[in-house]
């Protein structure tokens, strides 16, 4: 070959090398704007090049490996960002159930101080009226049921006289009527 062929291969591999190094750089732009996975294979299928020229080429592989460790920088950021998101979620639902424990817990004192009370007037009652009293008033209540029964038939039985009296004093006002009516009768001539 003739020096000046060789030169003019030379400059042509090395346009072309140019120009696969700037689609390159071009797929790497669109792979970012389109939150793309930069991968060395993803970034070789669409600037149209072979993994074997990204891995070859010095100037590609440099620029392929500052655009994956950038890509994963920022991955482990966003993950980073999105672990911390769904941490303070989590503490902040920690912090209402403390929050709403310490509230409960205080309603439970509460209930149980009320519950004491309660108990407490319970037995002052139990103490004022003893056992025997209870017994005593029992019997006292059956006696006061016997005599309300007894006072009862009474009103029945002096109810049932009460109608009979009338029901006579009816018959003999009618007799008394029918009396007057035939003396009447006779005094006329």
């Amino acid at each position: 070959m003739k020096p000046h062929a060789t030169t003019a291969a030379i400059d042509a591999r090395r346009r072309q090398a140019a120009q696969k190094l700037e689609q390159v750089e071009k797929a790497i732009g669109q792979l970012r704007r389109e939150r793309g996975r930069l991968t060395v294979r993803a970034i070789a299928e669409r600037a149209g090049v072979s993994v074997t020229f990204l891995y070859q080429n010095s100037k590609a592989r440099a620029l392929v490996s500052n655009a994956v460790d950038g890509s994963r920088t920022r991955q482990v950021r966003a993950a980073q960002a999105e672990h911390e998101q769904i941490e303070a979620s989590w503490r902040e639902r920690a912090l209402n159930a403390e929050a709403e424990l310490g509230r409960t817990q205080k309603e439970v004192f509460a209930q149980r101080q009320k519950i004491g009370e309660l108990m407490g007037k319970l037995r002052d009652l139990d103490q004022m009226v003893p056992g025997e009293s209870v017994q005593d008033l029992t019997s006292e209540n059956i006696t006061l049921k016997r005599r309300v029964q007894q006072l009862t038939r009474e009103h029945r039985t002096l109810q049932e006289r009460l109608e009979v009296a009338r029901s006579n004093l009816r018959f003999a006002e009618k007799r008394i009527a029918d009396l007057e009516v035939q003396l009447l009768e006779q005094g006329q001539p």
